[in-house]
């Protein structure tokens, strides 16, 4: 991080979640903040500052002469149901600051005023350096200043600290070696949401099973969806984000890679299904029908089986630190 010779008098004011004026000023510090390894753009923003029944979301900014210099964004799910990591206090979905006033306790300050009502609210749990039920970023970016000033204040690495983006271009996407499966995956059709849903509530109904409500809450298509069909109903399903996709393709940081631009996961299968090449399967046929749409540069974000991936071609892209401190309790 950038050190400034002269420390400024700063001061600290709400940051309020439906203003664009100030979600401007956040887009701002954030991508000066980060040297633009991973900016983000308003559209981007705005989907991560969606109102949630239920999901506490605040900020703070750091003001400087008028002028916001830095921003901190938390959440917190304090009726959160079990499947949902009971034991996580919040997420610091986002905290930057200006490369200017780097250096001069600004960031300390908007995070201990996020750790302080985090703790307030919660009577002991972790705080997650990123994440999220709408994350901006997985955590900070490995070997980057984020990860070493998360580690100065007192974070430590997850019990799986490291998480990863894949890439690859479409372009000359060939399916790979693939085992005769008894289904059939098929772009999910209006009329089958209840299919979709009863099948994440069974078998992922935490993190996924959420995003999958709000998503089609916010008009997202079902087509969006890949579905695994077998005589047993849907067995599998996996999201695809598409450039006019409900959520921005942004998220997940593809600059750098060919457009069209296209995503996907989550993916996953029924239980007693895996290890049967159900995954393979399914996986294959939500590329092909990327490839299929015209999606080159293709991203599969915020994943540590990089070596499943690997078998259609993807390799490492971004890699990200996941920290973590306990408070309270």
């Amino acid at each position: 991080m950038a050190d400034s010779t002269t420390k400024a008098e700063f001061e600290i004011t709400d940051f309020k979640v439906g203003d664009p004026l100030h979600a401007r000023w956040a887009v701002e510090q954030w991508n000066d903040g980060t040297g633009g390894e991973i900016p983000i753009t308003e559209r981007f923003l705005r989907y991560n500052l969606t109102a949630d029944a239920e999901i506490e979301k605040a900020g703070r900014l750091a003001m400087v002469d008028g002028r916001a210099v830095g921003f901190v964004l938390y959440s917190a799910y304090p009726g959160a149901p079990a499947e949902i990591h009971t034991d996580v206090a919040g997420w610091i979905e986002a905290i930057a600051v200006a490369r200017a006033y780097q250096g001069q306790e600004i960031g300390r300050s908007l995070l201990g005023w996020a750790e302080e009502r985090l703790a307030a609210g919660k009577s002991g749990g972790r705080v997650v350096a990123g994440g999220g039920l709408r994350p901006l970023v997985p955590g900070p970016v490995a070997d980057s200043a984020g990860e070493a000033f998360f580690l100065a204040c007192g974070y430590g690495y997850a019990e799986q600290p490291y998480a990863w983006d894949t890439a690859r271009s479409l372009g000359s996407y060939r399916p790979p070696a693939l085992r005769e499966v008894a289904a059939a995956a098929r772009p999910g059709a209006p009329g089958q949401e209840t299919e979709l849903a009863d099948f994440l509530a069974r078998e992922f109904p935490g993190r996924w099973r959420w995003q999958a409500e709000r998503f089609l809450e916010a008009g997202g298509r079902i087509s969006d969806y890949m579905l695994l069909w077998t005589t047993e109903g849907v067995q599998g399903a996996c999201r695809l984000t598409f450039e006019d996709s409900v959520s921005p393709v942004e998220r997940f940081f593809p600059y750098g890679l060919p457009r069209p631009w296209g995503q996907l996961g989550s993916i996953g299968v029924s239980a007693h299904l895996r290890g049967q090449g159900m995954g393979l399967y399914l996986l294959d046929a939500g590329l092909r029908r990327l490839h299929d749409s015209g999606v080159n540069g293709c991203v599969i974000d915020w994943t540590t089986i990089v070596d499943f991936y690997g078998k259609c071609g993807f390799a490492p892209y971004r890699k990200w630190a996941l920290l973590e401190k306990r408070i309270g309790g």
